[in-house]
């Protein structure tokens, strides 16, 4: 085959090259600007190397074939000073400068970071208020909450150009990658944990978003538009999301939160308050304990003996999905007072038998043995409940 035919060939596989958007290498915003400029260094001093070795290998191989009876032959030669100066220096100064830009990108681009400038020449000024968004991580969509315009979205992402946006993600179940390439890198999104990004976008223009960690069967449509407009245009924006009937409180998002795939556009003219701090914790449901009064309470050494008596049945689900280590119902706490108070508030759930309080301790608190007597009350009436609910039973099975 002649070299003629064979760069024929390659005409097709180039006309399809043609057809990829090179979005990372032509981004939209200046975070995203700087991650390729990192991209395009590192790839520069990479090739340093690379292309001499590539290089020197087809002549080598070349000027040492069998074939070349003029090649000098040292079968004795095992080294230069000189040639070993040369390799290990020039890789130690590639080194060197690849891991200087790194260090030095890692710390201007980290996304927790606070943006600095909006663009080359353009530092953020004190009258520049950040866009603040809150981005949840849905099975399969995605729900971004404004809580300075106190509206919401889904699966679509508005901002204006050249403000900075100060995002804030969650995820209601699985770990996700919000992502996207003309904007900035992406950012993990995890379920009761928050990550930060600082972005900005520069060129108006609509950009596609996704979903770059693969999260289930709906993951190949987890995808958004975003979308950079001027300020009125934004204004606008923000004017048509308020004129929509739709509000999102809690019950509205437990409804949004179940898995649903290739989900349209849906905008909410009001958002319920604390709603994102709610999906957070993971206590959206009313009757839910959060995971910050969790922690608050593991911080001070447990609910001790006395926390064991205030267990009771949770509302919100129980059966075979959230068994328990009391049964097969979840549970959660019922109240953090006394026990004679927690009886008092929780006298019309159904009650669970409890462990023996002794067994039990808590940080900065009494002996057990101290506190059997403000918890035989608790103790006398948990297991009088719980023989009622035994005959109730088995005069219902009879």
């Amino acid at each position: 085959m002649s070299r003629l035919i064979k760069l024929a060939l390659l005409f097709p596989l180039a006309a399809m090259l043609a057809g990829c958007n090179a979005v990372v290498l032509a981004p939209a915003g200046d975070i995203a600007a700087q991650q390729r400029d990192l991209i395009l260094i590192a790839t520069f001093l990479m090739l340093l190397i690379i292309i001499p070795v590539l290089a020197l290998v087809v002549i080598f191989a070349r000027k040492y074939r069998h074939g070349n009876e003029h090649a000098d032959y040292q079968p004795d030669w095992d080294h230069s000073t000189h040639l070993e100066l040369v390799i290990w220096a020039a890789l130690l100064a590639i080194i060197i400068c690849t891991g200087a830009v790194t260090r030095v990108g890692t710390h201007l681009l980290d996304p927790y970071r606070q943006l600095g400038r909006i663009a080359p020449g353009q530092p953020v000024t004190a009258d520049m208020t950040p866009l603040e968004v809150e981005v949840v991580a849905l099975d399969w969509k995605w729900l971004f909450i404004y809580p300075q315009y106190n509206i919401a979205s889904v699966n679509e992402l508005v901002a204006p150009v050249d403000r900075p946006i100060s995002f804030t993600l969650t995820s209601s179940s699985v770990m996700n990658s919000f992502y996207i390439p003309a904007l900035a890198g992406q950012i993990y999104a995890m379920p009761g944990m928050q990550t930060r990004l600082h972005a900005v976008v520069n060129h108006p223009g609509s950009y596609k978003g996704f979903s770059a960690n693969y999260s289930g069967h709906g993951f190949s449509g987890m995808h958004f538009e975003f979308r950079g407009t001027d300020t009125a245009g934004f204004d606008q924006w923000v004017t048509d999301v308020r004129g929509s009937a739709d509000q999102l409180d809690r019950k509205v998002y437990l409804d949004l939160e179940k898995p649903t795939e290739k989900v349209p556009v849906m905008h909410y003219a009001s958002v319920e308050n604390g709603l994102y701090t709610a999906i957070v914790n993971m206590c959206v449901e009313l009757d839910k304990m959060c995971m910050s009064e969790m922690m608050s309470i593991d911080d001070r050494g447990g609910l001790g003996p006395a926390g064991v008596d205030n267990i009771a049945p949770a509302l919100y689900g129980g059966g075979t999905r959230n068994r328990s280590a009391l049964g097969p119902q979840k549970t959660y706490v019922a109240a953090l007072c006394s026990v004679d108070e927690a009886i008092a508030m929780t006298a019309k759930l159904p009650a669970l038998s409890a462990p023996r309080p002794a067994m039990v301790s808590g940080a900065g608190l009494s002996p057990p043995s101290l506190l059997q007597s403000p918890a035989a009350a608790a103790m006398s009436w948990l297991s009088g409940q719980t023989a009622s609910l035994a005959t109730t039973s088995a005069a219902s099975t009879l």
